[in-house]
């Protein structure tokens, strides 16, 4: 019996949407993270990319369980002597940018490295209900079914 390796040229990708209303952000990173990867697939193969890709909408919108909407804090370097910088998850999420806080999670879940980079491309987040990509024919994958935990409750 040999061992079965994917091949880049009979890759077979989905378009996927996640509507992020609601849903947690660690939670939610992790299912998108092993979405892109293709891990989900019987077809995984670690060195080709055959993950999905993955579409998520109302970004501005998710939730963090606990106190971490007020009190995490996401740091950054400037390059310069004494340039760290921080900034808390909630001055994201009401900022001009808040689809980043969900970006940077399912980022820092990839692996590091050429492959990670490609993986990262086939992700699109978008903070409010429109997206661009209608003529992919999306298919809706609902989080919040799979498990309870996965939506706060309010």
């Amino acid at each position: 019996m040999k061992t079965f390796s994917q091949k880049s040229e009979t890759v077979e990708k989905k378009w996927i949407l996640i509507d992020a209303e609601g849903l947690v952000v660690g939670r939610l990173a992790s299912l998108v993270a092993l979405r892109l990867r293709g891990k989900h697939k019987p077809s995984f193969t670690p060195h080709v990319d055959d993950g999905d890709n993955v579409i998520i909408v109302n970004a501005d919108k998710v939730v963090f369980t606990g106190k971490k909407y007020q009190d995490k804090t996401y740091y950054w370097h400037t390059g310069y002597a004494g340039g760290i910088k921080e900034r808390k998850a909630r001055e994201i999420l009401e900022g001009r940018f808040p689809e980043r806080v969900l970006e940077k999670a399912v980022e820092r879940m990839l692996p590091r490295g050429p492959l990670g980079r490609r993986q990262l491309k086939n992700l699109r987040v978008y903070a409010g209900a429109e997206h661009p990509h209608t003529a992919q024919s999306p298919e809706a994958f609902d989080v919040k079914a799979l498990n309870s935990k996965n939506a706060r409750a309010a």
